[in-house]
C-alpha cells in the first residue's frame, strides 16, 4: 500500500492509463481477427485503413512499440495481398 497521499494519486493514474492502454491493445487485436476472418474482400480493403489508423496511434502514444506497429501493418498488407492473388486465381 502507498504510504503518501502522492503515491495513492500515481496508482490510482496507473490504473486508468493501464485500462485505457489495454483497451487499445485489444480493439487492435479485434481487427486483426476481423481481417482474417471470412468477409468479403471488398470489406476487408475497407477495414485495413482503420486498422493502419489503429496501429498507427498506438504507436504514436507509446502504447505500443513503433517497429511492432509497422511488423503489424506489413503482415496484414501482406495477408490481404495474398488473399486478392488466390481470388483472382480462382476466377480465372
Amino acid at each position: 500500500m502507498p504510504n503518501t497521499k502522492q503515491c495513492a494519486k500515481r496508482m490510482r493514474q496507473d490504473e486508468k492509463r493501464g485500462a485505457r492502454n489495454n483497451y487499445v491493445k485489444k480493439t487492435i487485436r479485434t481487427l486483426d481477427k476481423k481481417m482474417r476472418s471470412d468477409i468479403p474482400i471488398e470489406e476487408k480493403e475497407k477495414l485495413i485503413s482503420e486498422v493502419y489508423s489503429q496501429l498507427d496511434k498506438a504507436a504514436k502514444r507509446n502504447i505500443i512499440h513503433a517497429r511492432t506497429a509497422s511488423r503489424r501493418k506489413s503482415r496484414i498488407t501482406d495477408y490481404l495481398n495474398k488473399a486478392k492473388a488466390e481470388l483472382a486465381a480462382t476466377t480465372e
